[in-house]
C-alpha cells in the first residue's frame, strides 16, 4: 500500500518486544530486533510490564502463567480495522489475510507481528472512518493499549456522532405480502441431472456416482399422494461423491417449479456455512443470493440490538467495557447478518474480551419484546426470518427445524413442506435433545428470570413478563390478575443462589425443596470417585420425602401454568375483540409473545408435572426417567429429574415428518457396516423414524469415487495398555512425530485427552510442530480447527465435537489416531435404549457408526492419503465392518505401525535409525 509521506508519518508502532510463547520455550523479540528463545521463568520476568506485541493474549497469558497480562493483541486491532472479515487467529494467519510473508517457525511468526500492526493501522490512515475515530477514542480513554496508535493514525478525521451507536447504520427491514402456497410440480431425474451439470459447470470432471446420486433424491420432490404419506428418501453417500451439489440440484429446481422454499438441515454450523458457500454457485451475484437464501438460526445465536444499546449506555458506569463494546460495535456496523455463532463473527473474539460483553448480548433468555423494540425494523433475527418467507433455499440446523416442527411454527415461520437433513447419522441425537424434558436448577432459574426479569439486588439486562405485557393487557383486568398470579407463583421456582442453598441444604422454594431431595437420592446411590463431569441413578426406589416434595413441586407449578395460560388466552382474544382497531405492529407483537408464552413455559411446564406425577405411580414405557447432577471441576453445575424418549425417532417422526410432502435423509454414515446389507438399512431407517411411517422410505446409495485400499492404511496396536495414560501418550508422540504432524488424536473422555496432552506438549514442541488442544487452549472448536487447516505440519486434540466438526481436505490431515474403542458411555438413558434394541449389538452398532464416522474425516479429495490408529489391543473383530471394504487393517505393536505410518505417509524419506 503506497502512502503519502503525511499519512505515513501518522503510523506509530508500540516500542515493546514481540513474543510468541511455545510449550517449552518463549521467542522474545526485543524492540531492536534482537531474537531470544527463554525459558518460561525467565520469559514471565522479562515481559511483565511491558505489554507486549502478540497474537492472542490469553492464549499467551495462559501459557506463561501470567493472568491478566496486558498486551497489543494484533487480533484486537484486527477486529477493529477489518470488522466483519475471516482470518486464523495466528500471526501467520494474519499475515496471509494482509498478504504480508510470514518466515517458517516461531521466529518468522514474532517477525511478522509487526509488520501486521504497520499494516492495519495504515489501513485506517489511508481512509478517513469517521465511526472509527469516535469508537477508538473511547476504547483509547478505557485504556486500550491501541488507542493511541488507532488516535494517532486516525489524527485529522472528524469523528462520526453515531460512534457506538451502530444500529443507527443499519439498514430497515422491507415488508411484503405473504408469499402464496408451494406448487406441487414433480422433479424429473434428468433434469437434476441437467441442473447438476449447469452448478458443475464445463471445467469440473464428471463424477457419475455424484448425478446418480442427484437422480435418486427426486422422489422427495414428488407430490405426494395422501395426507401424512410423505416421500421419504434416505441416502448414503460415500465422501467424496459431492452430496452437498448433488442435494442443492433437485432442492433448487423444485424451489424454482413451485416458488416454495427448500430447507436444508444440518447437525454443525460448520457445514451450515460450508452449505452457504456452494451456494454461490447457484447463486453467483450477490444481490441475487440475498434474496434467494437464508441461513437460519434461532434466536440465541444474533446479536440483540436492544441489548446492545442498553450496553452503551451504561458505559458511563462500565467504562471498562468500551474496549469490548467498541469492537461489538465495529463489527455490528459491517456484519451480513448479526450471527454471532458462525459466519463473519471472528470466534476468537469472545475469548479475548469476553463472553459476556460479545455472545452475552444476543437474545439469549427469550426477553424480546418484539415489536415494542426500537430496534424492530432493523432486527437481524428479523430480517433473517422474514428473508427465510421468501427464500428458494434456507440452511437451517436439526434443532431448529425440530423445535419448529414440535411447536407448529414459530417466529412466524411457515413450516416447510420440502426438507433435506445432512448429516442425517446426528439426527437421532438432534431429536433426543429437541424432544426431551429437563426439570432441572438451572432450566427453572431460566424460567424464573423469564418471568420476572432482574430481581432486587441484581445488576442485569433482564426484562421480565410484566415489561414485555403491560402495554398488551393495560385495562384487561383478568388479564392484569393472570399476571400478577404467575409472578407470584414463579417465585417457587429456583432462584440465584440456588447452588449454594442446595449445598447447605436450606432449600428455598418447592421446586428447590424437591431438588434438594433429588441431590440427597443422587449422593447417596452413586460412587463418586470416578464421575467428576456427572453423577446419576435411578429414580425407583425414591428416598424418603422425594415422592411427597415432588407432589408439592407439582402443585406450584401447575399453580404457575394456571394464570399463564389464561394470560395467553386473553391476550389472543384481542386478535378477535380488536380485529378492527389493531394495527400490524401490535398484531404481530401478540402473536409473539402467545408464542413465546407456549414456547419457554406453558409447553415445559406440562412437561415438568407429567414427570412429577409419575413419581407416585410408574414412569410411562415409552420414557425414561433418571435423576442427575451435572458436574465440572468438583463442583455442581446442575442438578434435576430427566426424561427422554426412549426412541426419540417417534415424536420427531410424527411432528417433523409425517406433516412434510418430501423429506430427504443423507449422509457419508447412514448405515450400518455388518455386511448384512438388509440388516445395514434397518439401522438406517431405525435411527431416522422411518419404522412410524404409513410408507416406506426410498433407499439410495452412492459410493465414494475414492480408492480406499490405495489411499488409507489402518493399525490397531496391540502392545500398549489403554488405562496407561503414559503408554497412551508415548504412543501419540511417537506416531504424530513419524506423521510429521498434519494429525489428529481423538479421545473418548476430556480427562484422558488433557492427561495426554501435558505430556505429550513438550515433545512436540521441541519437534517443532504445533499442538492444539480442546478443553485446553482459550479457543473455541471452530478457530481450533481453523489454525489446524491452515498449518500443514500442526497436531490436533479433541473429542466428539472435533471429530464431528472438523472438515480438513489436503496434507494437513494424514493420521487419525483413536485412544480407544468408542464405546457407548453406559448411561442410564444408554441401558434403556440398549435393552429395547438388541443389548450388545445396539453397543457394536453405534461404535461402528463412531468409528465410520472418524475414519471419514481421513480422506475428503482424490490426492489425500492417511493413516488411521486404534489404541486399542481389545478392539473386536466385528466392529471392522467400520472401514470400507478391502482397506488394509494391520494388528501390529506400537514400533510397526510407527514404522508403517512413516513409510505410508513419506515413502521417499530414508528409513530411521535406531
Amino acid at each position: 500500500m503506497a502512502l503519502p509521506d503525511c499519512v505515513r508519518d501518522r503510523i506509530k508502532l508500540p516500542d515493546v518486544p514481540a513474543v510468541v510463547a511455545g510449550t517449552r520455550l518463549t521467542l522474545f523479540l526485543s524492540p531492536d530486533g534482537e531474537l531470544e528463545e527463554l525459558e518460561p521463568a525467565t520469559a514471565r520476568r522479562r515481559i511483565a510490564g511491558t505489554a507486549p506485541l502478540v497474537c492472542h493474549a490469553r492464549a499467551l497469558a495462559r501459557r506463561l502463567e501470567l493472568p491478566g497480562l496486558r498486551c497489543h493483541d494484533v487480533l484486537e486491532l484486527f477486529a477493529f480495522v477489518r470488522p466483519a472479515q475471516f482470518a486464523v487467529p495466528t500471526a501467520r494467519g494474519l499475515a496471509e489475510t494482509l498478504g504480508l510473508d510470514c518466515s517458517p517457525g516461531r521466529a518468522g511468526e514474532a517477525l511478522a507481528l509487526a509488520h501486521i500492526a504497520a499494516r492495519l493501522l495504515a489501513e485506517l490512515a489511508h481512509g478517513s472512518d469517521a465511526e472509527a475515530a469516535t469508537i477508538g477514542n473511547a476504547m483509547a480513554a478505557a485504556g486500550w493499549p491501541w488507542g493511541p496508535y488507532v488516535q494517532a493514525a486516525l489524527q485529522g478525521v472528524a469523528p462520526s456522532a453515531r460512534g457506538f451507536a451502530a444500529w443507527r447504520g443499519l439498514p430497515e427491514i422491507s415488508e411484503h405480502a405473504p408469499p402464496p402456497p408451494a406448487g406441487h410440480q414433480a422433479v424429473e431425474q434428468d433434469e437434476a441431472r441437467r441442473r447438476l451439470a449447469d452448478l458443475l459447470g464445463d471445467a469440473s470432471e464428471p463424477r457419475p456416482s455424484q448425478a446418480d446420486y442427484a437422480a435418486a433424491l427426486t422422489p422427495a420432490f414428488a407430490p405426494r399422494d395422501r395426507e401424512d404419506h410423505p416421500n421419504v428418501v434416505l441416502a448414503e453417500a460415500g465422501t467424496g461423491v459431492g452430496k452437498t451439489l448433488g442435494y442443492l440440484a433437485p432442492a433448487s429446481l423444485w424451489a424454482e417449479k413451485n416458488d416454495g422454499p427448500v430447507w436444508v438441515s444440518t447437525y454443525t454450523r460448520n457445514l451450515q456455512h460450508q452449505i452457504d458457500g456452494e451456494l454461490d454457485r447457484l447463486f453467483p451475484a450477490h444481490e441475487v443470493k440475498a434474496l434467494k437464501a437464508v441461513l437460519r438460526k434461532g434466536r440465541e445465536n444474533y446479536l440483540c440490538l436492544l441489548n446492545l444499546e442498553e450496553a452503551v449506555q451504561a458505559l458511563p458506569s462500565q467504562p471498562s467495557n468500551a474496549i469490548a463494546l467498541g469492537l461489538m460495535a465495529r463489527w455490528t456496523a459491517a456484519t451480513r447478518d448479526g450471527d454471532l455463532t458462525g459466519g463473519d463473527f471472528p470466534g476468537w473474539l469472545p475469548e479475548l474480551v469476553g463472553r459476556q460483553r460479545t455472545l452475552g448480548l444476543a437474545d439469549r433468555r427469550g426477553e424480546c419484546v418484539y415489536s415494542a423494540c426500537p430496534h424492530y425494523h432493523r432486527c437481524f433475527i428479523e430480517r433473517s426470518i422474514r428473508r427465510a418467507k421468501r427464500a428458494e433455499i434456507v440452511v437451517a440446523n436439526h434443532a431448529l427445524v425440530m423445535v419448529q416442527a414440535a411447536l407448529g411454527g414459530d417466529d412466524d415461520t411457515v413450516l416447510p413442506t420440502r426438507l433435506v437433513f445432512d448429516e442425517g447419522h446426528h439426527v437421532f441425537d438432534a431429536a433426543d435433545n429437541a424432544f426431551s424434558a429437563h426439570l432441572s436448577a438451572a432450566e427453572g432459574e431460566e424460567l424464573r428470570r423469564w418471568l420476572l426479569g432482574a430481581e432486587a439486588g441484581r445488576a442485569s439486562r433482564a426484562r421480565g413478563l410484566k415489561r414485555r405485557t403491560e402495554d398488551l393487557i393495560t385495562g384487561d383486568e383478568r388479564a392484569v390478575a393472570a399476571l400478577a398470579e404467575a409472578l407470584a407463583a414463579a417465585r417457587e421456582l429456583p432462584g440465584d443462589g440456588w447452588h449454594t442453598r442446595l449445598g447447605e441444604a436450606r432449600p428455598g422454594g418447592a421446586v428447590e425443596r424437591f431438588l434438594d431431595k433429588v441431590r440427597a437420592q443422587v449422593y447417596a446411590r452413586t460412587t463418586r470417585h470416578q464421575d467428576v463431569y456427572g453423577l446419576e441413578t435411578e429414580l425407583r426406589p425414591p428416598i424418603d420425602g422425594l415422592v411427597e416434595a415432588g407432589g408439592l413441586a407439582a402443585t406450584a407449578l401447575r399453580r404457575l401454568r394456571a394464570p399463564l395460560d389464561r394470560l395467553r388466552q386473553r391476550v389472543l382474544a384481542r386478535l378477535e375483540t380488536e380485529a378492527e382497531d389493531l394495527d400490524s405492529a401490535t398484531r404481530v407483537r401478540i402473536e409473539a409473545i402467545a408464542r413465546s408464552l407456549n414456547r419457554r413455559a406453558l409447553v415445559p411446564l406440562a412437561g415438568w408435572i407429567a414427570m412429577l406425577d409419575a413419581l407416585a405411580t410408574a414412569t410411562p414405557p415409552e420414557f425414561v426417567d433418571w435423576l442427575e447432577i451435572e458436574r465440572a471441576d468438583g463442583r455442581d453445575l446442575d442438578i434435576g429429574m430427566y426424561r427422554h424418549w426412549i426412541d426419540p425417532t417417534r415424536p420427531f417422526a410424527q411432528a417433523v415428518i409425517e406433516p412434510a410432502h418430501g423429506v430427504v435423509i443423507t449422509s457419508a454414515t447412514l448405515t450400518d457396516g455388518t455386511g448384512d446389507e438388509e440388516a445395514d438399512w434397518a439401522v438406517a431407517e431405525g435411527r431416522n423414524g422411518v419404522p412410524h411411517l404409513a410408507v416406506p422410505a426410498v433407499r439410495a446409495r452412492a459410493p465414494s469415487p475414492f480408492d480406499y485400499p490405495a489411499q488409507t492404511r489402518v493399525f490397531i496396536v496391540t502392545d500398549v495398555r489403554k488405562d496407561d495414560l503414559a503408554q497412551v501418550a508415548a504412543a501419540y508422540r511417537a506416531l504424530f512425530l513419524a506423521a510429521g504432524g498434519g494429525a489428529l488424536g481423538l479421545f473418548t473422555a476430556i480427562s484422558r485427552l488433557r492427561a495426554v496432552h501435558g505430556r505429550l506438549a513438550p515433545a512436540l514442541d521441541e519437534a517443532g510442530l504445533k499442538l492444539l488442544a480442546q478443553h485446553v487452549d482459550p479457543l473455541e472448536t471452530a478457530s481450533l480447527i481453523d489454525i489446524f487447516r491452515a498449518e500443514e505440519d500442526a497436531c490436533l486434540l479433541g473429542t466428539d465435537a472435533v471429530r464431528d466438526g472438523v472438515d480438513v481436505p489436503g496434507r494437513s490431515l494424514r493420521l487419525i489416531v483413536f485412544d480407544r474403542v468408542p464405546w457407548p458411555r453406559p448411561t442410564i438413558l444408554h441401558r434403556a435404549r440398549r435393552k429395547a434394541s438388541g443389548g450388545k449389538l445396539y453397543d457394536d452398532m453405534l461404535t461402528r457408526l463412531k468409528l465410520k464416522q472418524a475414519f471419514g474425516r481421513l480422506v475428503r479429495r482424490a490426492d489425500d492419503v492417511g493413516v488411521f490408529v486404534l489404541l486399542d489391543p481389545m478392539m473386536p473383530s466385528r466392529l471392522l465392518g467400520a472401514f470400507p471394504p478391502d482397506v488394509p487393517v494391520a494388528r501390529v505393536g506400537l514400533a510397526e505401525a510407527v514404522a508403517g505410518t512413516r513409510g505410508f505417509l513419506h515413502p521417499d524419506a530414508p528409513p530411521e535409525s535406531n
